[in-house]
């Protein structure tokens, strides 16, 4: 650096946001907890039956302190960000590692099509596998998903009993011995949750099956659940 020249200004990181709110937690072993959600807004994905297409629009931009300002107002020690898919945006790093330092308990759910291996390690992954039946099976990372770690999660989303025999087969194969809990799930409207059951314990099945909370709590609600 020339004597005499002012270091350049550092990059303020910031993130395209659809909504920061305050609900239960719907989802996963956290399922029931109140928990603070950063929805980031974009995602790349198509999955068929997306029930948060409103995230695909660019958000409002906040820098990392305006959202983690307002993540504190909700007073809520459990945090998630979600999307759309919030490893798309650069920032979304940033914003973890910051939340983690301020001593927030961080989750991040996540697409699985995009690394999170340059994420801070205290926060935890839920990372979907995409079955068939969403149209987006050909993204799975299946190298990353395959090295989740004991305090990460896996989900399975599944239409009909073909998704849950190929995620079976990927359980057995590709990912032989992940660490994750394994949740199961039924596309609402597509599997009865009943036939999902049936399955899960005809098969033996690793892993525990889930319903979305939110969605019985507030079954009329689109948004801020």
């Amino acid at each position: 650096m020339s004597k005499g020249r002012a270091a350049p200004p550092r990059a303020v990181e910031r993130v395209g946001v659809s909504e920061i709110y305050g609900s239960i937690q719907g989802e996963s072993t956290h399922a029931g907890r109140p928990c603070a959600f950063v929805r980031l807004a974009g995602c790349p994905l198509r999955c068929r039956w997306c029930d948060t297409v409103y995230s695909f629009d660019a958000g409002e931009v906040l820098t990392i302190d305006a959202v983690i300002e307002r993540v504190r107002a909700l007073g809520l020690p459990l945090v998630e960000i979600t999307g759309g898919e919030p490893l798309a945006q650069p920032g979304c790093a940033p914003l973890v590692a910051a939340l983690c330092e301020q001593g927030f308990e961080v989750l991040i759910e996540t697409s699985g099509a995009y690394p999170w291996d340059h994420l801070d390690p205290r926060a935890k992954i839920i990372a979907d596998l995409k079955c068939p039946g969403s149209g987006e099976s050909h993204r799975n990372l299946l190298d990353a998903l395959a090295i989740l770690r004991p305090i990460d999660e896996l989900k399975i989303v599944a239409a009909d009993t073909a998704d849950l025999d190929w995620a079976l087969a990927k359980l057995r194969q590709e990912l032989r011995g992940v660490a994750a809990t394994v949740l199961w799930s039924p596309v609402h409207g597509e599997l009865a949750p009943a036939d999902l059951a049936s399955w899960l314990l005809r098969e033996r099945a690793p892993g525990r099956m889930q319903l979305q909370l939110h969605k019985v709590i507030w079954p009329e609600a689109t948004r801020g659940v």
